[in-house]
């Protein structure tokens, strides 16, 4: 047996610091170096076989990507740490029934993990809401179960211990017949529906937080460190509690602070990195509310705004957005080319249907930039991409038995050498996509070229497309300004003494812009005392942090000026 994991031999964990820390610079090695980011990785048996031992295989992973993971000064809380599995059917028929809660087959029934406060009166009025809101939604709630607990290894600190939630599970059936993909849409919007109406009722979500809600898939996570999450969760070391898919995320806080609710994973997500340009993708998202509609959803499309809510991570409206899409009628691997395209404006290898794909749903979703590496699954899909910078690691391998493990880095999970069938790391804005239901893995090639030939993307954007550069006109030479029509253009578009002293006149002679630093003083229009133009009023947010600092080759082929000005179409509008 070969164990690619060499541990972290040689470290200490520094109190009050989120990484262990090798204790001096050893050759190449120099610890000032450090970057660390959140650890993710799944494993799957890729032709659906459902056993225990991937629950097993996945909290091994977790804990080996243990060092990902933050802790403050108490050593006993960390930034949170999860797993997503498929609903093992048979072992909540048997719990279930001990409690008298009689199930349905397999997927005809929702399941929905509730953190909720340990407040009884209050988790009484929770679950009244909730029986409420699933009667108005055509759902009849078969009862409900506390999932069983142990925290003996977490912090007794009085602060951090007080804001451990309840975890009530509730098993909930359609009251209008539907299943598939219908009842996994009815649940959503059920859960969307819930969220606003806990918010209105109770003031707020401070005791309440749906985890998961579902038929194919739930969420076991929480406020932990990696090896916690076993030990917590009574379910996930019952032998009965079986899964063909296991995603797993030990998490290091960037942009929000350590929560229960916050640790991933979410319903379809789990990620490493920063998603730097989330206001933006936020405030989109938020701003085509008014023009989105699906015959999918109907009139119910009313009940799942907002889309994403204050103060919840990068990660959460991710996955957000994610669920919108997918409900509202893209497959997975579709909704995830959409939100993190690859690289495409300035890749000339790139064949042009893909090149026109992409170009076509610029327009209708901005992408969610930043280093990321994001797995996520549907219960019957699972897969993996990796921004188009390629800024955070993600390796994978396949071994003969049918198991395929991703994770952050190499060695999490010991494998026979023997047993490999392909070994490899996903690479700059490519997908590992594994068809649990299909029983095999599809290329990124293959995924790619399906969705990008599936429609013509090319000719829609012929027919809709104006490029300005493409525009006719008149190819005169340059007009020519002196003396006062010099002076009245100048003052007309805003040019300053600085503009001419400073960039114009070095650009003039060299042909070269000139050096300075960046940022400026200058006030903003709406407090200076000076006359400015109309379009000093209006400022662009713009964040794409490449750490590490992104070289000059890379810019080039990755980063892109392209930008579409125009109506934002339906988001749903694409057959």
């Amino acid at each position: 047996m070969t164990n690619l994991y060499n541990g972290l031999a040689n470290t200490k964990q520094d109190i009050g610091t989120s990484k262990p820390k090798r204790n001096t610079a050893e050759g190449l090695y120099d610890p000032r170096n450090e970057h660390d980011a959140c650890g993710l990785g799944f494993i799957a048996n890729m032709k659906g076989k459902k056993s225990h031992k991937i629950i097993q295989d996945g909290i091994r992973i977790l804990e080996n990507l243990e060092h990902r993971g933050a802790t403050g000064a108490d050593p006993l809380m960390g930034d949170g740490a999860g797993m997503l599995v498929q609903i093992p059917h048979d072992f909540f028929k048997e719990e279930c029934g001990k409690i008298g809660i009689t199930l349905p087959a397999a997927e005809e029934y929702g399941l929905g993990f509730f953190f909720t406060t340990r407040d009884e009166p209050t988790q009484e009025k929770i679950k009244k809401v909730i029986e409420g809101v699933a009667a108005e939604e055509g759902f009849e709630v078969l009862g409900w179960r506390l999932a069983p607990v142990n925290n003996e290894k977490l912090s007794v600190d009085p602060e951090i211990a007080a804001s451990e939630p309840a975890s009530w599970q509730g098993f909930f059936t359609s009251t209008k017949g539907l299943k598939g993909d219908e009842f996994e849409r009815a649940l959503y919007i059920f859960r969307r529906s819930l969220s606003n109406r806990v918010f209105a009722e109770l003031g707020g979500m401070d005791d309440f937080y749906p985890v998961s809600m579902s038929s194919r898939t739930v969420v076991y996570k929480g406020m932990f460190l990696a090896d916690q999450l076993g030990p917590y969760y009574d379910d996930l070391r019952d032998e009965r509690f079986v899964s063909a898919l296991a995603l797993v995320h030990q998490r290091f806080s960037t942009n929000t602070f350590p929560s229960w609710k916050l640790a991933h994973p979410y319903r379809m997500v789990a990620h490493n990195g920063e998603i730097n340009t989330l206001r933006g993708n936020v405030n989109w998202m938020a701003a085509r509310q008014a023009t989105l509609s699906s015959p999918k959803f109907g009139d119910d499309i009313e009940k799942i705004w907002p889309v994403s809510y204050e103060g919840q991570s990068d990660t959460a409206c991710f996955d957000n957005a994610l669920e919108l899409l997918v409900q509202g009628g893209y497959s997975l691997a579709h909704a995830m080319m959409m939100l993190i395209p690859e690289a495409w404006a300035g890749n000339p290898l790139m064949d042009e249907e893909r090149r026109a794909f992409y170009e076509y749903h610029a327009a209708l979703m901005e992408p969610w930039d930043g280093p990321a590496a994001v797995a996520f699954t549907d219960g019957r899909q699972i897969g993996a991409t990796l921004d188009r910078n390629g800024l955070r690691p993600a390796r994978y391998f396949v071994l003969d038995d049918d198991t395929v493990v991703l994770a952050s880095e190499a060695g999490t999970l010991p494998f026979d050498e023997s047993q490999v069938v392909t070994k490899w790391r996903l690479q700059p804005g490519k997908m590992l996509l594994i068809d649990l239901e299909e029983g095999k893995i599809i290329s990124d090639e293959e995924i790619k070229h399906q969705l990008s030939t599936k429609l013509p993307y090319d000719k829609w954007l012929a027919e809709t497309q104006i490029v300005l550069e493409e525009l006719p006109g008149e190819k005169s030479s340059p007009r020519k300004y002196k003396g006062d029509a010099l002076l009245d253009g100048q003052q007309a578009f805003g040019y300053t003494q600085e503009d001419i002293k400073v960039l114009m006149t070095p650009m003039a002679t060299t042909g070269q812009e000139a050096l300075g630093s960046m940022g400026t003083d200058t006030p903003i229009s709406a407090i200076s005392d000076k006359a400015k133009l109309l379009y000093t009023y209006f400022k662009q947010n713009f964040a794409q942090v490449t750490n590490p600092p992104i070289d000059p080759i890379r810019e080039e082929s990755v980063m892109s000026l392209v930008s579409f000005i125009g109506p934002r179409p339906n988001l749903f509008d694409v057959e």
